[in-house]
């Protein structure tokens, strides 16, 4: 299978500004903000879990084809993931949220994302009555892009052939984007997910093409890391997929302010802890906060979490992670 490679390390580029991404999140809804007579997109269709390089590809191809027409760039997601509802024994974690995901269609140029409940009523619609209701009736589609291994409507019978043929029937093009790869493997969300569970934080990064980030909002703790150890700030996150337990050099973002940072996930064995916790001591930060929101972005994962004979063992181990985090540049 042919795939495109990409560079280890991205090279910063002067972006246009770009317009706020606007949400729909049914087919009516849809026609409210564009109207009946609907606007014509370049669209894309997928669930985009982690909006990784690969689908930075797509992305941009869309917005660029979109352009190019005097189109409107659209996405079509689902929210819940369907396998929640289809499999939920077997549903994949979620790398990001819903909101970090609309998020990242914009920062790749989408103007507009229809958002579909995903619901078992959903799953029934046929490939063909898909395309028609939403890609056609609905979108206003133009042209539709996506990867080699698309598939869509009931029980997954929709393909890329099919696809076509219905591009021809409705009058839309369809553009087929090869997967992306490193020279070794094709990017995915199941690879990044491996990654992040193993702590491979270097390896999601090259996937996702920037860090992986928890966010959410700080919580009050127990105090005891402050009184006995290092000050921390404590993140409660909604999202489902976290690295695997131990601690990590990060970047914490705390009121619009980035700090260098080393973080820990785990129970605090030497705390007889039992709750999974996520806390971070952020270099330079004297602040006072209990509330409010925070991101945490993953750099390196340092060592494991464990169990320490004494406080004074615990604290001269955090200075040490402390000095080891400091070694790593600022995420640019």
């Amino acid at each position: 299978m042919a795939y495109e490679q990409f560079p280890r390390e991205e090279v910063p580029v002067s972006e246009p500004p770009r317009k706020p991404l606007v949400v729909a999140h049914s087919a009516e809804e849809w026609r409210q903000l564009f109207g009946a007579a609907g606007v014509a997109t370049a669209a894309t269709i997928g669930n985009f879990d982690g909006v990784h390089t690969g689908h930075r590809k797509i992305l941009e191809d869309v917005a660029q084809r979109a352009h190019q027409s005097h189109w409107m760039p659209a996405v079509l997601t689902f929210d819940p993931h369907p396998a929640k509802i289809l499999r939920p024994d077997a549903a994949p974690l979620q790398i990001e949220t819903l909101a970090q995901r609309l998020e990242g269609f914009s920062r790749f140029g989408m103007e507009s994302a229809l958002v579909l409940p995903f619901t078992l009523d959903l799953a029934q619609v046929s490939a063909r009555n898909f395309v028609e209701s939403f890609l056609v009736r609905t979108m206003g589609a133009k042209a539709v892009l996506v990867g080699e291994s698309f598939r869509f409507g009931h029980r997954q019978e929709g393909d890329v052939a099919l696809l076509e043929k219905l591009g021809d029937r409705f009058g839309f093009e369809v553009d087929v984007i090869a997967p992306v790869g490193d020279g070794n493997s094709i990017v995915s969300s199941s690879a990044i997910r491996q990654a992040v569970r193993e702590g491979r934080m270097e390896d999601a990064w090259h996937m996702l093409g920037r860090p992986f980030a928890l966010a959410g909002e700080i919580h009050p703790g127990t105090g005891k890391g402050r009184e006995l150890v290092v000050p921390t700030l404590n993140l409660t996150t909604a999202q489902e997929l976290l690295p695997k337990n131990g601690v990590y050099a990060t970047e914490s973002t705390v009121g619009g302010k980035g700090f260098q940072s080393v973080t820990n996930i785990g129970v605090r064995p030497t705390f007889d802890g039992q709750t999974l916790a996520i806390e971070s001591n952020l270099f330079g930060f004297s602040d006072m906060v209990t509330a409010g929101p925070m991101e945490v972005r993953f750099k390196s994962r340092l060592r494991d979490e464990q169990k320490f004979p004494s406080l004074d063992a615990l604290r001269e181990q955090v200075l040490k992670d402390i000095e080891a985090a400091k070694k790593f540049p600022p995420i640019a």
